[in-house]
């Protein structure tokens, strides 16, 4: 059984993973942090993930950005495996986040769900076709009307797979109303849609001469990105020091 520390578990995402948790009988959560207590649930409940004294195999992160310093200071003292799902890090944060590998096991994917990845790794067969071919290449991501980062961390996750296939050679665009000029040759759009109740979509769209292809994946429920998480603290579980990847989970499993 795997012991599993929930932090930020009174969020939306953290309950669903509680939930699915409940029906795994591989992984068992044994203590959640998160600064509002309020809620009801079967383990105990930090405010602070310094006051946590529970011993556990791995750490599931579905927080925000400000929280992830003390969740690294935590982790790397304890050398305590920690899947990171939070979006929105600072350069400085992320940078934490590699120097936090080479003392414990950290898997982060600004995704958790099996289609994004599986997508991730098509975007990059696609760019090596489409582009030199003279296709230009836009992204489109809508999320609910709470969500603060802008663009996701998926759309800039999704990018960067079509920059690596093309040898980093394109710029990013976010906002084209900052200046009045044609698009770039050279340049990956990202546009970033905010409201009501969106889960998540995203749309990558390759636009040539006379022909356009889309590629899309619509969550329609959060349980395809805690499903995921749970699967990854179970990979993750007594894993070395390093950096990991949700295509390493899925590895792992038989995928590509």
């Amino acid at each position: 059984m795997v012991r599993m520390i929930m932090h930020g578990c009174n969020g939306k995402m953290g309950q669903v993973i509680s939930g699915i948790c409940r029906e795994d009988g591989e992984i068992e959560i044994v203590a959640g942090i998160d600064p509002y207590t309020g809620l009801e649930n079967a383990y105990p409940v930090f405010a602070d993930i310094a006051q946590c004294d529970v011993e556990a195999d791995v750490v599931v992160d579905f927080a925000a950005a400000p929280a992830m310093d003390g969740l690294l200071d935590y982790c790397v003292a304890r050398k305590l495996p920690v899947v990171l799902c939070t979006t929105g890090l600072s350069e400085q944060q992320l940078a934490r986040v590699e120097e936090a590998a080479k003392e414990t096991a950290v898997l982060k994917s600004a995704n958790m769900s099996l289609g994004i990845n599986m997508l991730l790794d098509l975007l990059k067969r696609a760019a090596k076709i489409l582009a030199p071919a003279g296709f230009d290449m836009e992204i489109v991501e809508k999320h609910h009307n709470q969500k603060v980062d802008a663009p996701s961390g998926t759309a800039l996750a999704l990018a960067d797979s079509l920059n690596e296939a093309l040898d980093n050679a394109y710029a990013y665009q976010y906002d084209r109303t900052k200046d009045r000029k044609k698009r770039e040759k050279y340049e990956i759009g990202i546009q970033a849609v905010r409201g009501g109740t969106i889960v998540g979509e995203h749309e990558v769209i390759f636009a040539g001469t006379d022909e356009v292809i889309e590629f899309r994946h619509t969550a329609y429920s959060k349980a395809v990105f805690g499903k995921g998480a749970v699967e990854a603290a179970k990979f993750l579980a007594g894993k070395p020091a390093g950096r990991y990847e949700m295509r390493d989970v899925i590895a792992s499993s038989g995928g590509f």
